[in-house]
């Protein structure tokens, strides 16, 4: 039979399009160079040009600078994306503890389970071996001074460089603006304490991670969840009308990359959430833990950015992006750093002296870089996976996030599926996943579940296989 294809590249683009679909080729992956598949197709550099033309049209593969075509990771899954969130009015009691401390523990007890769950780094990326040498190195010309405190504000030469990479988010910061800190968990705790009494209300988006919600469990804080969308983040609209309706001492937000939407504010927004909260002069606690992992060409702006009065409070650490362990965060007060520093002072005293000088002489002696860049590429291309898999192995009502950085996926599963009882299911197969109780002060996300790309493999593929199967049974 004749090929109903009149032109070469369009089989050519066909036969490509296929080896994607099929998951020969993955997201992120490059695809043979325009010479090498021009010699193995027995025909013109033209014809392949126009062929991979077709592909970028049809938004399968992309060019990159120097570095030939790749599989686009965009193309994450044909699941479409879960609606906008819808959380009640009104203020809540949040109480989520025995559930956190439930699955925090099974994942400690149960260290062999295929880890899709917790929302840690791949232990295996991360640069370990490097700010252990440079922690070697540092006790060595140190000597008797890393066993002593290095007190509030913390190490200068460690805020002097988070002052320069600041620039790379549009803030223009110096060292004395930035408070070291036992990582970002305790940047956010500080941040509340110092503008919220036990009862206040924070307004926060919905879902939010739980390390958050904890944080205002433990400080008798009340959560005004914000409608959310999966892509562009929290609803100003929303939290328009909640700042016009509730007495709110503080809105906590991850702008860019949420934990576990993976949305990230477009700038506009940003700045219109910053003029917003100053109109109302209530205190921005923002969070920007994944802002270093993004699979753009350019990193996304802070809010803090934006921030003319001192409002907002700008919290990160090296966890996500570098090496959890180490429990090195900071946070940039604002008006608020008179508060900061005396929390600091009084809870912690100080942060460990020899992961902060470890990491300072890593990031000024330019290894952080060239390291970022390749842990992004790698995450991005486990994102895509993880999403391919999901669409192929979970049943088709199914919803699926699609971010733009960070590694986590969020999953809205058939309206019958407790995620709780799936969570429990999997455990027993040695999977570890984590139901979507646990993002709310109000367990709305009962048929939700948060995935962690980190660790894609071989095995968490067939894992997620399981998982299907689990959930189409439960179905």
């Amino acid at each position: 039979m004749k090929d109903s294809r009149p032109y070469k590249y369009e089989r050519i683009a066909d036969d490509i399009a296929h080896l994607i679909d099929s998951g020969t080729f993955r997201p992120g992956d490059g695809i043979p160079s325009l010479r090498e598949l021009s010699r193995q197709c027995d025909v013109g550099i033209t014809t392949v040009q126009q062929a991979y033309y077709l592909l970028e049209a049809r938004g399968l593969i992309e060019a990159r600078d120097r570095s030939g075509f790749y599989v686009c990771t965009a193309r994450l899954s044909t699941l479409p994306e879960p609606d906008i969130s819808a959380p009640g009015p009104d203020p809540t009691e949040v109480s989520v503890r025995e559930l956190v401390t439930e699955v925090s523990l099974a994942d400690t007890r149960h260290p062999d389970l295929i880890q899709l769950g917790a929302a840690h780094p791949n232990a295996h990326l991360a640069a370990t071996k490097a700010l252990n040498r440079s922690l070697t190195s540092i006790a060595r010309r140190m000597g008797y001074r890393t066993g002593m405190y290095d007190y509030v504000p913390g190490c200068e030469a460690l805020r002097v460089q988070i002052a320069k990479r600041a620039l790379s988010s549009g803030c223009r910061l110096g060292p004395d603006d930035v408070v070291i800190t036992t990582g970002c968990t305790e940047s956010i705790s500080l941040c509340l304490r110092a503008v919220c009494a036990p009862g206040d209300t924070v307004a926060i988006e919905s879902p939010t991670g739980f390390d958050a919600l904890l944080s205002l469990d433990v400080l008798g804080l009340q959560a005004l969840e914000i409608p959310t969308h999966p892509r562009d983040g929290i609803s100003l609209d929303a939290l328009r009308f909640a700042l016009g309706h509730h007495p709110v001492s503080a809105c906590l937000v991850v702008s860019n990359y949420n934990n576990p939407l993976g949305s990230c504010m477009p700038d506009d927004n940003k700045r219109e959430l910053v003029d917003l909260l100053a109109s109302h002069d209530t205190p921005l606690i923002e969070n920007d833990i994944f802002g270093e992992i993004h699979f753009q060409d350019r990193r996304p702006s802070v809010a803090k950015a934006y921030d003319d009065k001192g409002l907002v409070m700008l919290c990160s650490s090296f966890s996500k992006s570098l090496c959890p362990g180490y429990r090195v965060g900071w946070v940039v007060p604002g008006r608020f750093m008179a508060s900061i520093r005396w929390l600091k002072y009084t809870t912690s005293l100080a942060t460990p002296t020899l992961s902060e000088y470890a990491i300072a002489e890593f990031l000024a002696g330019g290894s952080y870089d060239p390291y970022i860049r390749r842990i992004r590429r790698i995450y991005e291309r486990h994102v895509g996976a993880l999403s391919q898999a999901v669409g192929r192995f979970f049943p088709p009502e199914c919803r699926l996030t699609r971010p733009g950085g960070g590694f986590v996926l969020w999953v809205q599963l058939p309206a019958r599926v407790d995620s709780l009882h799936l969570y429990r299911q999997a455990l027993s197969a040695g999977i570890a996943i984590t139901p979507g109780y646990l993002f709310s002060s109000t367990n709305q996300y009962r048929n939700f579940v948060r995935l962690n790309a980190a660790n894609w493999s071989d095995e968490a593929e067939q894992a997620i296989q399981h998982l299907g199967e689990m959930i189409a049974a439960l179905s």
